[in-house]
């Protein structure tokens, strides 16, 4: 293995090869890099080629190279590229932070206090820091496994590995919090720092936010499962369904006969398409002629279509074009009723009302209204105004209320 002496070699040593380490690492899922490839991109310097393997920062395996797995774990743990959940190393910080604090109770000089501080500090943020991230790459993998595995069997698994992750990430959390709550109480006492109190603080806030998010993923599992367990039940219908078909059983083994009298959806319509051939001898004949020509007239128009490209529009076309429609409120045309009959007992005590059929068949509308559009309308009104008419024996429907209740009466 071989062992940097200094910082300045690790930049230099990568820099010289960022263009080949850029495409490397961008395509680490996708691609094999062969040898020559890479060459290529470093301007076909093969003695920096050398230096890279040689330093193992990129690592050959015959006609192929691959980038060396700490640098890709070191770049992938910078640009937060990493989807692999690791709860491990929540749980040996944990057992780090109990060993740090049973140090700082036991340790007298001042100055060694001080450093067990700094590494406690820095302990907490990578917490913070790795619950966050491992949060995220949960929920990623979560929505990765739904929508690109193709194998039913394979996205169940994956996801209940990562419900299995998801308990671990929460456990974390909750021991965690018990750390500093309950198991450390004695250190938090005494380790009196603003410093450590304000990454506390935030710590635990990050915390409680993880936690929600948890408890969204945890219900993100539950409802893609059972998505995926009923599409596999219907889908092993199906199945069970084209057996029977092809093994002639459907009537005998099924209820699919009576099924299909009753329902009537869409869904189990199906779509036929008429397919059928013209004799030769039928198209030498004169009647077959004006058919051909719809044909050949018909495959020139839809290459037309397609070869055409959209032209601007003209300032015409962009023009506001609108189209109104009057329409009738069937509530305003009650109410006309009910004034024109008030105010015929108005004027006449002795007088009889009319029926509301026959006046929506005399009655002047704001547009050209037909005898079939009226009747239309005195069946609408009837439906739905039934517990405000009463309807005869005869023909005619009246308003239930006496119009002297609605005027006053003219004695």
């Amino acid at each position: 293995m071989y062992i940097f002496r200094s910082i300045n070699e690790i930049i230099n040593t990568v820099s010289a090869a960022r263009g080949l380490l850029t495409e490397m690492f961008e395509k680490r899922k996708t691609l094999n890099f062969k040898y020559s490839d890479a060459l290529l991109l470093l301007k076909g310097d093969e003695n920096r080629l050398k230096i890279l393997i040689e330093k193992e920062i990129i690592r050959q395996n015959g006609n192929e190279v691959s980038l060396d797995i700490r640098f890709q774990e070191f770049f992938e743990l910078l640009l937060n590229a990493n989807e692999e959940i690791n709860t491990a190393v929540i749980d040996e910080n944990i057992e780090f932070l109990h060993e740090l604090m049973d140090y700082y109770l036991k340790e007298r000089i001042p100055s060694r206090k001080e450093s067990y501080i700094r590494n406690i500090k820095i302990t907490f943020r990578k917490i913070a820091y790795t619950t966050i991230r491992n949060i995220m790459s949960l929920q990623d993998s979560i929505d990765h496994a739904v929508k690109h595995e193709p194998t039913y069997q394979i996205k169940i698994a994956r996801l209940e590995n990562l419900d299995k992750k998801r308990i671990n990430i929460q456990r974390m959390i909750d021991a965690t919090e018990h750390l500093i709550l309950h198991e450390e109480r004695l250190f938090f006492q005494q380790a009196t720092d603003e410093e450590l109190a304000n990454i506390l603080l935030e710590l635990r806030q990050e915390l409680q936010l993880s936690a929600h998010s948890l408890i969204s993923a945890q219900q993100d599992i539950i409802n893609y499962l059972n998505q995926i367990k009923s599409q596999i039940v219907l889908v092993e219908k199906i199945k069970k369904l084209k057996y029977l078909q092809d093994q002639f059983e459907l009537r005998t083994r099924s209820n699919l006969a009576e099924v299909m009298e009753r329902e009537h959806s869409l869904l189990v319509e199906g779509t036929s398409s008429p397919s059928f051939k013209l004799s030769i001898s039928y198209l030498n004949t004169d009647e077959a002629r004006p058919v051909i020509l719809k044909v050949i007239r018909n495959l020139q128009y839809r290459k037309a279509i397609q070869s055409n490209e959209a032209g601007a529009f003209s300032a015409e076309e962009m023009e506001t074009q609108a189209t109104y429609q009057e329409t009738i409120d069937l509530n305003e045309t009650l109410n006309d009723y009910i004034q024109a009959q008030a105010q015929k007992l108005w004027n006449d005590e002795a007088a009889q009302p009319d029926d509301l059929f026959s006046f929506l068949m005399h009655h002047r509308f704001r547009r050209e209204v037909s005898e079939q559009e009226r009747t239309t309308f005195f069946c609408q009104i009837v439906s739905l105004y039934e517990s405000h008419l009463r309807i005869t024996d005869e023909y005619g429907v009246y308003h239930q209320y006496e119009y002297a209740k609605i005027y006053p009466d003219v004695s």
